[in-house]
């Protein structure tokens, strides 16, 4: 597996999780206003806060891919 592969598979793994962290804090936050909870161990703005992280590292990926495509062209 090439660094092209695995930098691809690694920002897809990120994007999914954070998109269902984000899912998971929006669904924890509405049972929040219902006056229950489904997980008890953090709060919805943590895991919002660790998707946000996710989608950096996801950025910061496909900025150093475009880069290194940029410098293959001549």
């Amino acid at each position: 597996m090439n660094l092209e592969k695995l930098e691809a598979t690694v920002s897809r793994v990120f994007f999914y999780g954070a998109f269902l962290l984000f899912a998971l804090a929006l669904v924890e936050r509405l049972a929040h206003q219902f006056g229950s909870s489904i997980q008890q161990v953090t709060r919805p703005v943590t895991l919002m806060e660790t998707a946000a992280v996710l989608l950096v590292f996801v950025v910061a990926i496909q900025l150093r891919a475009i880069g290194e495509a940029l410098k293959r062209k001549p």
